[in-house]
């Protein structure tokens, strides 16, 4: 069974999903869909990004599952957790941390693929010229969330 529990947050509303082992979705969603139903997994991860967006964690303690993801998608994804918070890297830097220095395109699309925002902090990749560059969230959002993480690194 999937239980979704909402979080308001001061850059929109967020839908977390898990099951009883484990996160599988946290994305920024314009409309509420479900009716709520928690668990313990969803109501620690809103508990987790309460925290986060008061300043008051960097690091998430939460299982992931994500229902979805292809091998390479699952590699970069992992590849992401590396990324310290506060910090930038650029889908270059990815490619290189996963071995595939030529795959840079294809870290991109893994990056929009990613089906836990913030918790993989898919918001921490940038252009390679330091510019924003996509987030299914929306760049405003991932302006949002790199200031956030600098102001109270």
């Amino acid at each position: 069974m999937i239980y979704t529990e909402y979080l308001s947050t001061a850059i929109g509303t967020i839908e977390i999903s898990a099951t009883e082992h484990g996160l599988s979705s946290v994305y920024f969603i314009d409309t509420q869909e479900h009716k709520p139903q928690s668990n313990q997994m969803t109501a620690s991860c809103k508990q987790q990004l309460q925290q986060y967006f008061l300043g008051q964690r960097q690091t998430f303690d939460l299982p992931l599952l994500p229902d979805c993801g292809t091998d390479f998608q699952t590699q970069v994804w992992k590849a992401l957790h590396t990324i310290p918070y506060g910090e930038v890297a650029s889908y270059a830097d990815i490619a290189e941390r996963i071995n595939n220095p030529k795959a840079v395109r294809a870290v991109g699309a893994a990056n929009g693929k990613n089906p836990i925002s913030i918790i993989v902090p898919c918001h921490r990749v940038i252009g390679a010229n330091g510019t924003l560059t996509g987030y299914a969230g929306g760049l405003r959002r991932k302006e949002w969330l790199l200031n956030h993480e600098s102001q109270n690194s």
